[in-house]
This record gives structure tokens, C-alpha cells and sequence, in this order.
């Protein structure tokens, strides 16, 4: 008859076997952890009124404000990411970074800044209803019916500036009105100029004279318009 041998195991004690687990649950954490960052640049945030943001880099410092400006950069794409580019900051307004406050940008625009911080990297997804909200012209690639995606690359953070900028581009607003006033009041005074020479030309008797006074009245005043309309 075989015998049955008994291994003695040491019974472990219960406060070893606390510690064990412990071990386990921060060894559990800790890998979560590393995969969180690991996949911190694929993660999408919710915001308000179904904006969306992905992070790519944070950057530093406080978070944006309605009282600050941002300089950003930006490329804009319709629909998707893998979308071509519709508009590139880089090749628009000679290249500058562009000075964004909340309360002069789409209002899905002005929530993501909120979130964002300068020397950062974002994508941001703007649905129907938190850009325009009109029709918009056809020469601008995109609908009130679309999703904007915007690459972002936030440069710098002006902290309090917001105000100050607001009243710096009204001013430049009423110095552009001014010399629109000016070139129109020039503009009409060489059409008089113009008609007194034909007139006296027609009394001089030189019909012709006077055609070709008003001719070219009426021709400055069409190259005249669409400078207006430019400005």
C-alpha cells in the first residue's frame, strides 16, 4: 500500500495576503495609466452643443479666456480629417498667425479655445449649427450643413488683450471707411471736372469733344466700383 506524503506548505499570513493584492491593484493601475498616455493623442473630448476636440500636445500655461487673444494657425478641412485642405493659414493673410478671441470666431470655435492653452496642438470637429448658421456664399467651399475640421497650432497666449485688440481693428475700420470717403469724393470731383470740360467743349462747338468727356467720366466711375467692392 503506497503512502500518501504530505508536503507542509507555510500558510501565508493575512496581512501578506493584503499586501499582495495591493501590489496587484497599483501594478493594474500603473498599465492603465501607460496606456492612457500612450493613446492621450487619439483621445476626443465632448463638448458643448456636440464639439468635439482631440488633443495632441497640451502646451502650457493657463487656459484661454474671453478677456485674452490667442495666436493661432490653422487648415481647415470639410467633412473628415482626410479631407483635402480648404483654406490654410499659412497661405492667407501673408502668412501672420491669426489673432483669435471667442466673441469675434464661430461660436464651436470659441468653446474649443476655452479648452486650449498656448503652444498646444488640437483638432477640432465644429457640426452644423456651432459655425454658420446662414446661407454662405459659394465661393467658400462648405455649407451651413457641414462639419468643419480644424487643425490647430495655438502659438501663443495674450492674456487680457481681448479688448484692446476689439478697439485696435475698429480703428482700422474707420481709417478704411475715411479714405473710402475720400477716394469717393476725389472720384466725383473729376467726373464734374469732366462734364464742365465737355461742356464747355459743346459750347465751343466740338460735339465730339464732349462725347469723349463723358465717355470717360462714366468709364472711372465702373473701374471705380469694384475697388469699392474689394475694400
Amino acid at each position: 500500500m503506497s503512502e500518501v506524503t504530505a508536503v507542509p506548505i507555510r500558510p501565508i499570513a493575512r496581512g501578506s495576503m493584503v499586501k499582495l493584492w495591493l501590489g496587484l491593484l497599483l501594478l493594474c493601475l500603473a498599465g492603465a495609466a501607460l496606456a492612457w498616455v500612450g493613446t492621450a493623442g487619439q483621445q476626443v473630448i465632448e463638448l458643448d452643443h456636440g464639439v468635439r476636440m482631440r488633443v495632441i500636445s497640451e502646451g502650457h500655461g493657463p487656459l484661454m479666456t474671453d478677456q485674452d487673444v490667442m495666436l493661432v494657425t490653422y487648415r481647415l478641412h470639410v467633412g473628415d480629417l482626410s479631407a483635402p485642405v480648404l483654406q490654410d493659414s499659412e497661405t492667407v493673410g501673408q502668412g501672420q498667425p491669426f489673432p483669435a478671441t471667442t466673441s469675434q470666431v464661430y461660436p464651436g470655435f470659441a468653446d474649443g479655445l476655452r479648452h486650449m492653452r498656448a503652444g498646444g496642438r488640437y483638432i477640432l470637429w465644429l457640426p452644423p449649427g456651432t459655425h454658420v448658421t446662414g446661407p454662405v456664399p459659394p465661393a467658400a467651399g462648405f455649407t451651413e450643413h457641414d462639419t468643419l475640421v480644424f487643425e490647430l497650432h495655438t502659438l501663443q497666449l495674450g492674456a487680457g488683450l481681448a479688448q484692446e485688440l476689439q478697439q485696435q481693428q475698429m480703428m482700422q475700420m474707420q481709417q478704411q471707411m475715411q479714405q473710402q470717403m475720400q477716394e469717393q469724393g476725389h472720384g466725383a470731383a473729376g467726373a464734374g471736372h469732366g462734364g464742365g470740360a465737355g461742356g464747355d467743349a459743346g459750347a465751343a462747338g466740338s460735339g465730339g469733344a464732349s462725347g469723349d468727356a463723358s465717355g470717360g467720366s462714366q468709364g472711372g466711375g465702373a473701374a471705380g466700383a469694384p475697388s469699392h467692392r474689394r475694400h
